[in-house]
């Protein structure tokens, strides 16, 4: 259906929503004002755009049930077969399911996106295939990725492999979990909050937040524009080197991105940490809620690091805590505006804008009852600050991000790496069919901490001539493991 001219009482309503108040002559000057302009957008309709066509065929798959996905893991399972060889060859590789694989469902963790299929492969994508590797489906994740546990898909929750009935974290929980277990072995996440490093955290897996525009979102189901990241999941350091390796690198479309610096990060490798420079920093173990026993088995990794040759001191960056402040008004704010009003992609940026996700998701509005309860509750905070203060507060957590990234930066002008851990607790029982909101919303937000310092504007470098390209580029954000 192509765009048409309003009706006065349609230009009334718009006008009512601007706060201009108008009569109906004025409705109707307006209206005929409108012709001449609305001719751009018929253009519009009547031009076809040409979207990137997948380079290697495939089948949909199947969606596994009941003993086939004893973890509620998978989503859709399927066999793309890439290149004949590469560096990814005889690998398989699962996608959290907010990443568009052309010819194969898609619900990012909702009913609103139920029965929606891409036509495109995200570029991660093809990059994967590209290298002989082989996609093996999709992973549940949490409902429009806003979860650090692992309760809040719309089919249900999903299991840790280590101890069923307990949180594998979130927001790619499926993705950890398959690669904890065995299904495959790597998985390609994202990370806005925490969503690659918790999972991994919770299942024992090494999770990558690699730095801001390092590898390309393009096709990937954003949440905030300034802090969406894609990563690899792994069972070893060595494949998630080598998987960074292959996803990494400017695609030309991704506007987050200035032009990156890519290493061999799996030549790079090596077992000599003489030398090397670790800060410890002691606000990332102040968490009153957090578990001796975790905080001390990180504080022995530290330990065992020195022993190794590495220099390791223990610094205080007092601005830390604030990164939760700073992280959580982008978040509430870029959701709303991208997620919830922008139909999953919003405006504003030279993108990859997938037009048949954004009508699908305009038209699924009529569902957002259906939506997981700490989706609703960041839905109706972002729109009740947006209507009433406006983007303020959203501007000024972008403000105090850059002073954030200088409480780092001179911590980092003398050191190579800042060590705390990833979560300061084991994984949590998930919450019972009975639980109340409450519940709910707390299992979903309570283990972010951490991880929120370095998906703020914190973590952002410009990437390219005149910056430190060897810090920039290089992977910039892993999780520490431990087993529940």
């Amino acid at each position: 259906m192509g765009i048409v001219l309003p009706t006065t009482d349609q230009v009334r309503q718009a006008a009512t929503a601007l706060g201009l108040e108008l009569s109906e002559d004025d409705a109707a000057s307006y209206r005929e004002l409108m012709g001449p302009l609305l001719a751009g957008y018929q253009a519009l309709d009547a031009t076809l755009v040409e979207m990137p066509k997948p380079k290697y065929p495939r089948t949909p798959g199947s969606r596994p049930l009941g003993e086939e996905n004893p973890y509620n893991a998978w989503y859709y399972r399927t066999s793309i077969k890439g290149a004949p060889n590469g560096k990814l060859a005889g690998k398989t590789v699962v996608l959290k399911d907010n990443i568009m694989l052309a010819g194969v469902p898609m619900m990012n963790g909702a009913t609103l996106l139920e029965g929606y299929v891409p036509e495109i492969d995200a570029t991660v994508v093809t990059r994967v295939l590209d290298a002989g590797g082989e996609i093996a489906g999709k992973a549940h994740c949490e409902c429009l990725c806003l979860s650090a546990g692992s309760h809040t898909n719309a089919t249900g929750p999903v299991h840790n492999p280590r101890k069923p009935g307990f949180s594998a974290g979130g927001s790619s929980s499926g993705c950890a979990v398959l690669v904890a277990a065995g299904d495959v072995d790597m998985a390609i996440g994202g990370d806005q909050g925490g969503s690659i490093r918790i999972p991994s955290a919770l299942c024992g897996t090494y999770g990558m937040k690699p730095t801001y525009g390092l590898v390309p979102y393009t096709g990937i189901l954003p949440i905030e524009v300034t802090v969406d990241h894609a990563g690899p999941i792994t069972r070893t350091v060595r494949d998630n080197a080598l998987l960074l390796e292959v996803i990494a690198g400017a695609d030309g479309c991704d506007p987050r991105q200035y032009a990156p610096v890519v290493h061999p990060y799996s030549e790079m490798l090596t077992t000599d940490v003489s030398n090397l420079r670790i800060a410890v920093v002691r606000e990332g173990f102040e968490d009153p809620k957090g578990d001796p026993h975790v905080i001390a088995q990180v504080r022995a990794a530290a330990r065992l690091f020195e022993r190794l040759g590495a220099r390791v001191a223990e610094v205080s960056i007092p601005l830390h805590p604030l990164a939760g402040a700073v992280c959580g008004p982008i978040v509430v704010d870029g959701t709303t505006n991208t997620m919830i009003e922008g139909n999953g992609f919003g405006s504003g940026r030279t993108d990859l804008y997938v037009l048949s996700a954004m009508d699908f998701l305009r038209a699924a509005r009529q569902r957002r009852q259906e939506l997981a309860e700490p989706v609703k509750l960041v839905a109706l905070l972002g729109m009740y600050v947006k209507q009433q203060y406006g983007n303020r507060y959203y501007a000024k957590a972008q403000l105090l991000g850059r002073t954030l990234r200088a409480a780092y930066d001179q911590v980092l002008a003398r050191a190579d790496l800042l060590l705390m851990p990833t979560v300061t607790t084991t994984a949590r029982p998930l919450p019972s069919a009975q639980a109340t909101r409450q519940e709910i919303v707390q299992c979903a937000f309570e283990t972010g901490g951490n991880p929120h310092a370095f998906d703020t504007p914190s973590s952002r470098r410009p990437i390219g001539p005149g910056s430190d390209s060897r810090r920039a580029s290089n992977p910039q954000s892993a999780s520490a493991t431990h087993r529940v």
